[in-house]
């Protein structure tokens, strides 16, 4: 029997977005850029994108995208990047955790850093502002967009943990999981060689005693 997406979202909770990249495997997985970091809240984010496409420094569109977004969804903002002005802040987060939103993707900057600290709301961002962005509403919701560098369509999973931002294909979430859950299971026989045996195992083996290619 085929699982919901609700089902697996809840799934994929229990791994880190380190683990879902190695069940992806080396070269295929789609990350953020590394400084798309965890900044309010140290929860684990996973749900389908709502993603909103705007022009650099605009950040007008983002309230109507706050309106449509549905309850566990992560809004993902396409901001190129722009640092000198914020698309988000504290009014903002208490806004979409009111709508049940999961949290929010910026490929920019946020302000009202303590304002968003007591609001709760997890916030992924290249960093905080003071400043503001334009306030003009411009721009598209729910197609697809350039965040971080990655590719992103609207019901894309996002999965965001303090190792990064990774998007995948709602349709190859179980094949991830299930070759990551193999690694997991590997790394565990190999610590437990190591404890039986005192030798040191800088590469993960496979329960086989095949040795693994990849290192960690």
């Amino acid at each position: 029997m085929a699982k919901t997406l609700e089902e697996i979202i809840e799934e994929l909770r229990d791994f880190s977005t380190s683990e879902l990249c190695d069940g992806v495997g080396a070269g295929k997985y789609q990350t953020m850029d590394y400084h798309i970091q965890e900044r309010v809240t140290y929860k684990k984010i996973v749900g389908p994108a709502f993603t909103v496409k705007t022009p650099i420094g605009i950040s007008g569109l983002v309230p109507e995208g706050i309106l449509k977004i549905k309850k566990g969804e992560i809004m993902v903002i396409a901001g190129k990047g722009y640092c000198n002005g914020s698309y988000w802040g504290d009014h903002r987060s208490i806004c979409a955790a009111m709508k049940g939103a999961e949290g929010v993707v910026i490929d920019g900057a946020f302000r009202d850093l303590q304002g968003c600290r007591a609001a709760g709301f997890p916030i992924f961002a290249r960093g905080v502002t003071p400043g503001s962005a334009g306030k003009e509403s411009l721009g598209e919701l729910n197609i697809p967009v350039i965040c971080g560098g990655v590719r992103v369509c609207p019901g894309d999973i996002i999965v965001g943990d303090s190792n990064g931002v990774l998007v995948l294909k709602p349709e190859e979430a179980e094949e991830v999981m299930e070759r990551a859950r193999r690694k997991i299971e590997a790394e565990k026989y190999t610590i437990q060689k190591m404890r039986e045996t005192g030798e040191i195992l800088p590469r993960v083996i496979m329960g086989n005693g095949r040795e693994k290619k990849e290192e960690k």
